[in-house]
């Protein structure tokens, strides 16, 4: 791709970007990307920064699972922080649950695209740190 090319494709990107909310905002049924999942989600949030899907897992467990919108090459731009995480938790209505990352065993590794996956636990976690009044 020739310098611009890649600046048209930058502008076609940001246009198509601009449209969306600066803060999530829940996506119509009809309007959710195709998932690859065994289970559909839910629930889908989309803002100009990132695709959220929320996926019910056993025993009440949600797992949301958490992309940047802008693409970089052919995968999603990585580099989602934690504070980051915190925060769309907070906007797709969790912030009073605890939610755990997990980092698999070698031999479970699945990594086909830059997306995090939280799972967000029914009631609190017992292991997690707490502020002390």
């Amino acid at each position: 791709m020739n310098r611009e090319q890649r600046r048209m494709a930058q502008k076609a990107q940001h246009a198509h970007v601009a449209k969306f909310p600066e803060r999530l905002e829940a996506v119509p049924a009809g309007q959710w990307p195709k998932a690859r999942a065994v289970r559909p989600p839910f629930k889908v949030w989309r803002s100009r920064k990132f695709l959220v899907q929320a996926f019910m897992e056993a025993e009440a467990v949600v797992r949301l699972s958490i992309c940047r919108t802008k693409l970089d090459g052919s995968r999603w731009e990585d580099g989602i922080t934690w504070d980051e995480l915190q925060e769309i938790k907070a906007e797709v209505g969790y912030a009073d649950f605890d939610a755990v990352e997990i980092f698999p065993r070698a031999s479970d590794v699945v990594n086909v695209a830059n997306m995090r996956h939280l799972w967000v636990m029914p009631g609190p976690v017992s292991f997690a740190w707490r502020k002390t009044a």
